[in-house]
């Protein structure tokens, strides 16, 4: 499969350019950005040509990886699948609701398929856990602690100007989401949404299988606090989510792998557009609740 990425920024350079090289069936056929000198300096350091014209791009490819902001990927995927281009997408799907179902509509109405990147998702430990939770059941309550320094270090993110604007509750919270969704059940609807110190949230969800779940969400977390747990409490007892040291890159790979699948002609993926949409449902749901206690 031909493929291309539209996007030139950090996480472009560092996961989804050497997973596009090193997968074995994908040929990695160019890369599109919003500022051509990016795109052709990201071009020479992974072997592949830049395009100074998106449409020429979709042209020549069976797919596109994006790696863009929410707002800007939403609108280019919604391109990019009516030219016939299988998507491979990253969290969030969408700055907004409305954004999210046209890529949806899209993707159905030109039958592509479509993988949205969340990454515990594709880590080998983190789905195995997820799976294995997930048919066990039984689960009374859920803690999780999506816990970012983006905003307080080095980090190559910390200029990113629609993470400053959303916030962790959109950066985050997909991966958090992410995990409790497939476990739990869909979110019933937000129970609560508070602010914390800097950019932290504080979600209550309530889940259709009759459990519960609290969220701490942050990019503004001191350096030595930063991390990510999940904790679930149930008949069975306790068991948390195992930490991982994996890269994004072999992440990348799997997903590549579940796009691939799902062109072929296989089932949709569990982390396809539509259940990207379902998340950013449920993040608009307690930004509103957000937004409104601030009143």
């Amino acid at each position: 499969m031909r493929i291309g990425l539209l996007g030139t920024g950090p996480w472009a350079d560092m996961a989804h350019a050497p997973a596009l090289r090193l997968h074995e069936e994908l040929d990695f056929a160019g890369v599109w950005g919003r500022r051509p000198e990016a795109a052709e300096e990201l071009a020479r350091r992974h072997g592949t040509r830049a395009y100074g014209d998106l449409d020429a791009l979709l042209a020549d490819v069976d797919a596109v990886a994006i790696a863009l902001p929410p707002e800007v990927q939403a609108d280019l995927a919604v391109r990019a699948a009516r030219a016939g281009c299988h998507l491979l997408l990253d969290k969030p799907l969408a700055a907004t609701v409305a954004q999210g179902r046209a890529v949806v509509a899209a993707a159905a109405e030109a039958r592509v398929a479509s993988v949205v990147f969340f990454t515990a998702r594709f880590q080998a430990a983190s789905e195995a856990w997820i799976t294995e939770q997930g048919a066990t059941g039984g689960w009374f309550t859920a803690r999780a602690q999506w816990l970012g320094a983006v905003f307080g270090g080095d980090s190559p993110f910390a200029d990113s100007p629609w993470r400053r604007e959303k916030g962790a509750l959109w950066d985050v919270g997909p991966h958090a989401l992410s995990v409790l969704l497939p476990v739990l059940g869909d979110v019933r609807h937000v129970s609560a949404a508070a602010p914390g110190p800097g950019d932290t949230v504080h979600l209550v969800l309530d889940h259709a299988g009759g459990a519960s779940s609290t969220l701490t969400l942050s990019l503004t977390a001191p350096p030595a606090a930063a991390g990510a747990a999940v904790e679930l409490r149930g008949r069975t007892g306790v068991t948390l989510l195992p930490e991982e040291d994996e890269g994004p890159v072999p992440a990348l790979l799997r997903a590549a792998d579940a796009l691939l699948s799902a062109a072929d002609g296989g089932e949709p993926h569990p982390c396809d557009a539509s259940f990207g949409l379902r998340v950013t449902e449920i993040l608009a749901e307690a930004e509103a609740l957000l937004t409104a206690g601030r009143r």
